[in-house]
């Protein structure tokens, strides 16, 4: 997927066009590579997105709520610092490069008018949002790019800025179509979709191919091989691809797999998959891009403000399974503490027959049957009775070892299952007040510290409420501490309790109200219990649930850890569309 230059000057005609001269607000910095302009203009506020992330960059306007951390980073508070009293007086793409500029008219230091630009470099692992004032000189960016990372570009505070290195492309605004064309032929590409690209300026790959798909009427033709025919629907549908760019008539198409992901997206029909997928259409370019990053922005800036907690948890993990190798190579060293004990026997049942300063004494085994003859090894320097109760010594050792090993053996296991437990909450969260619990729960285990200050800040989180088509409440924990409070105080007797089997996730609880759980509320409930625990993913999740007077926590045992007993099993695929139906927002 890819947000190409055709696409954003769409995303530029929707901003000139809603909120053009409108000022700015406020300015907020979610995630280490993302900012939020609120702009308020007469009879309304938006809030629009820029995000220089990887993965998915880009600009448009956003519905969605994001959080923002306590203490706003160095770039936003420039930001602020030059763009709070500004006003949005322009909007302005590089031809139809993936570069978007923003002029604001703001106030500078000593009082007067001046435009200050906000870029957005729209380019993969090279996207950058960077600040330039009115003599084209950087302010600052949100990426800094230094000469030892490139020698070619440097995007530095008082450089001069220059755009990107052009393309060797055609802008399809500004030339004739036998230009396009004779471009066309020349190109080396024999695919016809790549010479397309090769061709055309800000024309994603999924573009390409509909256009090429439409020209050849879905066949897979070399671009030599290409009749007059062919050659004059390839021209045809460029020429009705200006058109679309040039009028106001978009149709904003996300496609969906089998499995439901959006997969690309694009502001025309898509017809080159066939019936193999689905399309979602949607009004305007930001509502499509808003809602096809949504979730993979939501992992990635709870990635970032979680990245201490995830690599906490790795190292204890991996010490923790190291210290179990450890134990488990221990205990196989006992498994022969019964031979020590038929030694220090055999040696006593012997004395007569042994001397001091014996170094082995060969005796027979009566233990087994036909007495056979074995070897024990003698300390020299001990009498035989010394050199008995030196076995029965190490029998003792062993068999207290023994015993001392299973249980640290059975802690480590409990605990490699607890920080597993925190390690899906982790990646489950989704702000950061929802971090702060789990550092704090982290801290009263004793695996990190905390301050005063970190637990004044601390909001906590109520559960996570659903409602089942037929009208039951479903509460879902967020982590284990609220798992246990909401097991243990908030459920009541005849509310059914949910688990995952055997894998880490949420308790769910299905609130009674004094009826009876239906079938239905239960298999909701189950998908709500699969959705929010590891096997979120899979194909089939086991999920088991009993009445929560069957559930008990055991003394000593962490946060999130119980028992239960007289429950069923329910096998449910989580489906991300069905959860969401049953959220109480």
């Amino acid at each position: 997927m890819a947000l190409d230059g055709a696409f954003l000057q769409m995303i530029a005609n929707e901003i000139n066009e809603d909120v053009l001269n409108s000022r700015v607000e406020k300015i907020s910095q979610p995630s280490k590579e993302e900012i939020i302009i609120s702009l308020r203009f007469k009879g309304g506020s938006r809030k629009l997105l820029l995000s220089a992330n990887a993965n998915s960059p880009r600009i448009h306007f956003t519905n969605i709520p994001l959080e923002n951390p306590k203490s706003p980073p160095m770039f936003c508070m420039l930001l602020r610092k030059h763009l709070s009293t500004g006003r949005l007086v322009a909007v302005r793409q590089s031809s139809l490069d993936r570069v978007l500029m923003l002029d604001f008219e703001a106030v500078n230091e000593l009082g007067d008018l001046c435009i200050v630009t906000l870029i957005i470099e729209i380019m993969g692992r090279h996207s950058n949002i960077i600040m330039v004032n009115s003599d084209n000189k950087v302010i600052d960016s949100i990426k800094r790019i230094p000469h030892d990372v490139s020698s070619v570009r440097m995007v530095l505070p008082g450089i001069t800025y220059q755009l990107p290195p052009a393309q060797d492309k055609l802008n399809l605004l500004e030339c004739n179509i036998e230009e396009i064309m004779a471009r066309f032929h020349s190109c080396n590409e024999t695919d016809v979709a790549k010479a397309i690209m090769s061709t055309l300026e800000g024309v994603s790959p999924l573009l390409a191919r509909e256009i090429a798909s439409l020209a050849t009427k879905g066949l897979d033709i070399p671009k030599e091989n290409l009749s007059d025919f062919y050659k004059e629907r390839v021209a045809k549908e460029i020429l009705r691809l200006k058109e679309v760019l040039t009028s106001n008539i978009k149709n904003y198409t996300v496609v969906v797999d089998e499995k439901k992901k959006l997969r690309d997206f694009t502001f025309i029909d898509v017809g080159q998959y066939g019936s193999s997928v689905s399309k979602t259409s949607f009004e305007t370019a930001s509502s499509l891009l808003d809602e096809f990053y949504a979730d993979r922005d939501q992992v990635s800036r709870m990635k970032q403000r979680s990245h201490d907690l995830l690599k906490l948890l790795l190292n204890a993990t991996e010490r923790i399974t190291k210290k179990l190798a450890l134990q488990a190579t221990e205990l196989a060293q006992c498994a022969n503490r019964d031979t020590l004990k038929i030694y220090g026997d055999l040696i006593n049942s012997n004395l007569y027959a042994i001397e001091k300063g014996q170094g082995v004494a060969k005796l027979q085994n009566f233990y087994e049957e036909g007495c056979p003859e074995v070897e024990i090894k003698l300390d020299k320097r001990l009498t035989p009775s010394q050199n008995a109760q030196r076995y029965y010594a190490e029998y003792r050792k062993a068999a207290t070892a023994e015993d001392m090993l299973n249980g640290l053996m059975a802690k480590s296991e409990q605990e490699l299952i607890y920080l597993d437990s925190v390690f899906d909450a982790v990646s489950r969260t989704h702000g950061e007040s929802e971090l702060l619990e789990i550092r704090e729960e982290l801290a009263e285990q004793g695996y990190i510290r905390t301050t005063k200050q970190k637990n004044k800040m601390l909001k906590a989180q109520p559960p996570i409420k659903y409602r089942s088509t037929d009208g039951f409440s479903i509460l879902c924990g967020r982590n284990n501490k609220q798992n246990d409070k909401l097991t243990l105080k908030t459920a009541k007797n005849q509310d059914m309790w949910l688990h995952t089997q055997g894998i880490a996730g949420s308790h769910v609880i299905i609130e009674s109200e004094g009826k009876q759980i239906s079938d239905n509320a239960i298999t909701e409930g189950a998908m709500i219990a699969a959705f929010n625990s590891k096997g979120r993913n899979s194909a089939q999740v086991a999920v088991d649930y009993t009445l929560i007077r069957y559930v008990k926590k055991p003394a000593g045992a962490k946060p999130g850890m119980v028992i239960f007993t007289d429950f069923s099993t329910a096998y449910v695929t989580p489906d991300a569309e069905v959860v969401a139906g049953l959220l109480v927002k």
